[in-house]
C-alpha cells in the first residue's frame, strides 16, 4: 500500500540552537521563514514539503516561525514572509547562496538547491 507511505516534510525548528545543529551536518540548508496567518506562507507550505522530500538525502529543508525563532529572523534580516534563504556551511562561517521573498515556483527553488548540492 504505497499510498500510505509517510512523506518526508521540512523540519520545523524551535530555536537557533536547532538551526546550528542542523547546519553542523555540513549539507546545504534551505530555510523557509514563515508566520501563521500569512496566506502566501500557506501556499508555499506544500511546495516546501515537496522540495524537502525530493532532497531529503542531499540537503536540509527547515521551516522557521517568526514567533518561535525571532533571533534567526534578526540574524538573516528577514522583513517579510515568506522569505527563503539557502545557506551552505563553509568552515566556521555561512555562505548565503540564494534568497527570495514572496511566492516562488518549485522548479526555481529546487534548481537553486540542486546547484548548492552540486557545488558542495
Amino acid at each position: 500500500m504505497a499510498f500510505l507511505k509517510r512523506r518526508h516534510k521540512a523540519t520545523r525548528i524551535r530555536s537557533a540552537d536547532e538551526f546550528d545543529a542542523l547546519l553542523s551536518e555540513g549539507k546545504p540548508v534551505l530555510v523557509d521563514f514563515f508566520q501563521y496567518g500569512c496566506a502566501p506562507c500557506q501556499i508555499m507550505d506544500g511546495i516546501v514539503d515537496e522540495v524537502a522530500e525530493e532532497f531529503q538525502e542531499e540537503a536540509i529543508v527547515i521551516k522557521a516561525n517568526v514567533e518561535k525563532v525571532p533571533e534567526l529572523f534578526r540574524k538573516f534580516k528577514v522583513k517579510s514572509t515568506p522569505t527563503f534563504v539557502l545557506v551552505s556551511p563553509k568552515g566556521s562561517s555561512l555562505h548565503q547562496r540564494w534568497r527570495h521573498s514572496g511566492l516562488v515556483k518549485k522548479d526555481v527553488m529546487a534548481g537553486q538547491l540542486r546547484r548548492a548540492v552540486e557545488a558542495d
